[in-house]
């Protein structure tokens, strides 16, 4: 299957007329094509040439030397543009960035159009009083959803203010896509070893990815010195993936303290290796708030398939839901939930603040358990969908039970 860069979906959102002067900050994992589609953006507006990579030392000994560099390179530009395109690739990792970007935005701000790109979540460096405040609008990049992956187009995945409508839409196609999403489930979605569909590549991409990322990628944000304990803490997640996650049992097995283990996390959240999912909780029902769950974004990271399958899930709900905040001016979120019983549903998404559907993961498909039901009417008579990874799958349940193949509902 081909790739073409501007079917992706931020590369139709983030460049957007609809976002005006402001930067466009574009994070997400590291090698999921952030930098590929800033350069096809670039290429498409004549300026090819107003690429810099703030991790390359010639940049950095150049705005030592030049301070505002961009003037001479303007001047310098033999093919003139209505306004020039700008990207600065990991500036984030330059010392002061913020004072950096803010300096070459008011200066140049009314004749170019500035893309800064990281692979850290640079959401987390807002503060109060942050001086980029007001001048930058986040974007986060993901790796490929399989609807993504199909060459869909923007218009198929728009969201609805109705849950039910809005299930019956992806349901819909009677489409099963089982040989892609078998293809996502064994390569990920990053571009490269998904692409390549080779199996030997994408065993020697796979166990580099991570150790690349704590080498070059954590070390950078962190005063972290003991990066071989950051890599056995990587490795204990894979069996914890879909259960609350416990700060406790990870300190007993690294034998390291609770403080440091808390912050591990935050820099593997950081640095996009994993990402939350937070309990729901509701004041008059028999919710419970537990630890948050954790995911990985490369789910190839998990050996067991049915952990793997419902990581797999977590992230297209995640991903499909931030394009809807991006396409929508309601808030989409992701939760799951776990009554006092301990019963627990995988996933809750909530649009402003208020349940919209459930859902259930399955590698086969069953009866959809009643607790399930239970949760649906306690969060306002809402839908639960059970999810499954086997083909060829739906039927209903009821008034408020589908149950779909994962190849027909996120295609």
């Amino acid at each position: 299957m081909g790739f073409d860069v501007k079917k992706r979906y931020l590369y139709s959102i983030a460049f957007s007329h609809n976002f005006g002067r402001q930067m466009r900050f574009i994070a997400g994992p590291r090698q999921c094509g952030k930098t590929t589609i800033a350069k096809e953006q670039l290429k498409d507006e004549n300026s090819d040439a107003f690429y810099y990579n703030w991790d390359k030392r010639i940049i950095k000994d150049r705005y030592r030397k030049e301070g505002d560099f961009l003037q001479a390179d303007i001047l310098n530009q033999e093919e003139k543009s209505e306004k020039i395109w700008v990207c600065f690739d990991e500036i984030h990792k330059q010392h002061k960035w913020k004072n950096i970007l803010k300096g070459f935005f008011d200066e140049h701000e009314n004749n170019i159009q500035f893309i800064i790109t990281g692979s850290a979540r640079l959401d987390y460096f807002r503060k109060s009083g942050d001086s980029l405040a007001g001048r930058y609008f986040l974007f986060t990049l993901h790796p490929f959803m399989l609807a993504e992956y199909l060459g869909k187009t923007l218009k198929d995945i728009q969201p609805c203010t109705d849950a039910e409508e809005l299930i019956k839409n992806m349901i819909r196609p009677k489409r099963y896509k089982q040989k892609e999403l078998d293809a996502l489930l064994e390569f990920s979605g990053f571009p490269e070893p998904l692409l390549k569909a080779n199996k030997l590549f994408s065993k020697k991409w796979h166990n580099e990815y991570i150790e690349r990322i704590v080498k070059e990628d954590v070390r950078d944000l962190s005063s972290i010195h003991g990066l071989e304990k950051v890599m056995d803490l990587i490795f204990l997640l894979p069996e914890r993936i879909g259960s609350p996650l416990s700060i406790n049992s990870l300190r007993e097995d690294l034998e390291i303290n609770f403080a440091t283990v808390k912050n591990y996390i935050r820099y593997l959240l950081l640095t996009y290796v994993i990402f939350e999912v937070p309990p729901y909780s509701k004041n008059r029902a028999p919710l419970v708030k537990k630890e948050r769950k954790i995911y990985f974004y490369d789910w190839v990271m998990i050996p067991n398939e049915a952990i793997r399958f419902e990581n797999f899930v977590a992230h297209e709900l995640k991903a499909r839901i931030n394009i809807w905040n991006e396409l929508s001016p309601d808030t989409f979120s992701l939760f799951f939930v776990r009554s006092r019983t301990g019963e627990e549903t995988d996933f809750l998404i909530t649009r402003n603040k208020i349940p919209f559907f459930l859902c259930e993961v399955k590698e086969r498909a069953s009866s959809i358990a009643s607790h399930h039901f239970l949760h649906g009417e306690l969060l306002g008579g809402i839908p639960v969908i059970q999810i499954v990874r086997e083909d060829t799958i739906f039927t209903t349940q009821g008034n408020k039970g589908y149950i779909v193949s994962a190849s027909r509902f996120f295609s």
